[in-house]
């Protein structure tokens, strides 16, 4: 376990403690994007670019990170968003995120990806619990697990809609990955190189439950399965195309079925971000897929803007890509959205060291916002808005005269 205090300054610590620990492989699954990786140096970029606009001589003796979501108090303005690959990177990673998330009071999102069934997230990370949704080829089979996690408790469903069609993840197919992640010729020497994931997560599982891990919260009815004789096969058999025939009407359908908070994940244009409403969902992610699916898209934080403003007050607007520090999460928030998800700064928390290291990036976070705040002028959340940030529109030309 590493001494979080000296080796883990902040997320990027993190991220190379994870890194150390990971095969390659897997490492790079959970690190990079899509093709080029132009939209994952965008996210940063357009973050870096926002600069913020501190205010002298304000009481900030007190300040307060608590934010009201969906009618629940929470202790940050902080969303744990979902992470396939959690129980990849640690044994019952997903189990320990959700822990992390109840410890600090801030909501965590099940992947439909993920390994450990949902109900056993629910039951035994506790806290609140949402549960994020992709759409198979059978759309009937993937409302099953809808219906499982209704039945389990989850607040909220979370669905993705920027991925009609898989990810050209070109470095993933370099590196030969696999799930479940499986040792052979090509894979054993990365695998050998890091022992304490094979031993620590890899083997745990062969060993604790005699079989590798498996998409637990994917169903797949037993014709399909019959047919391709193993649900490995049936899963490289087609069955887990992701759906091309998605639109509106489908969440209608969502809307109708589940009756409790219903999210949109991926939402990059206001006129969708107003189709949404107008279907009754109560809140958007803006959100790019973290570079992960279309490398040219426009970043969150370019969109965010036009989106606060074209329906602020009608949706809840989580905003999530690129997060790395306390200042991150201000300059979304005053760009407009209510709250800030974080995804890869807690799974390089939870692949470096469980449950401790999730709860680690969460508390770098939010020292980092509670600092920023101080020297911003800002007692609560509540109080950010446009005002405190600058976009590079705003700021002088370098070099330009100046009065």
């Amino acid at each position: 376990m590493p001494s979080f205090e000296k080796n883990a300054l902040n997320i990027a610590d993190l991220r190379d403690l994870a890194r150390k620990r990971l095969t390659r492989a897997l490492f790079d699954f959970c690190d990079k994007g899509s093709e080029d990786q132009v939209n994952m140096r965008a996210n940063r970029t357009a973050l870096d670019n926002i600069k913020l606009m501190p205010r002298m001589l304000r009481d900030v003796s007190g300040r307060d990170l608590s934010i009201t979501l969906f009618e629940k108090e929470h202790a940050l303005p902080l969303i744990i968003g979902p992470t396939g690959p959690a129980g990849f990177v640690w044994y019952r990673g997903e189990t320990e995120l959700a822990r992390a998330a109840a410890r600090a009071n801030i909501p965590f999102t099940v992947a439909s990806t993920s390994n450990t069934p949902l109900e056993d997230i629910y039951k035994n990370g506790g806290g609140t619990q949402w549960y994020q949704l992709y759409v198979w080829q059978d759309i009937d089979a993937s409302l099953v697990t809808v219906n499982r996690a209704l039945d389990a408790g989850y607040e909220a469903l979370v669905l993705t809609v920027d991925s009609p069609v898989y990810n050209n993840r070109e470095i993933d197919v370099r590196n030969s990955l696999k799930f479940p992640p499986t040792i052979d010729t090509r894979t054993a020497l990365d695998v050998m190189l890091h022992p304490r994931w094979l031993f620590g997560t890899l083997a745990k599982y062969y060993f604790a439950e005699g079989q590798l891990p498996a998409f637990s919260n994917i169903h797949i009815p037993d014709e399909q399965k019959a047919q391709a004789k193993s649900y490995e096969s049936a899963a490289t058999a087609g069955f887990l195309n992701r759906n091309e025939t998605l639109n509106w009407d489908f969440v209608k359908r969502l809307r109708d079925l589940w009756p409790k908070k219903l999210l949109i994940k991926c939402v990059l244009h206001p006129e969708d971000a107003a189709a949404a409403a107008a279907c009754g969902v109560d809140g958007v992610f803006v959100s790019n897929h973290a570079g992960n699916v279309n490398d040219s898209a426009i970043t969150a934080w370019d969109a965010l803007p036009a989106i606060s403003d074209a329906v602020g007050g009608k949706l809840t607007l989580i905003a999530d890509t690129g997060i790395r520090r306390g200042s991150d999460v201000l300059k979304g928030l005053a760009l407009g959205a209510d709250v800030i998800a974080v995804g890869r700064a807690t799974l390089y928390g939870v692949a470096a060291a469980g449950e401790a290291g999730a709860t680690r990036a969460l508390e770098i976070l939010e020292a980092e916002i509670r600092r920023t705040m101080a020297v911003m002028g800002l007692g609560r959340i509540s109080d950010i808005s446009r005002d405190h940030i600058r976009l590079p529109a705003d700021l002088p030309v370098s070099g330009q005269a100046r009065l």
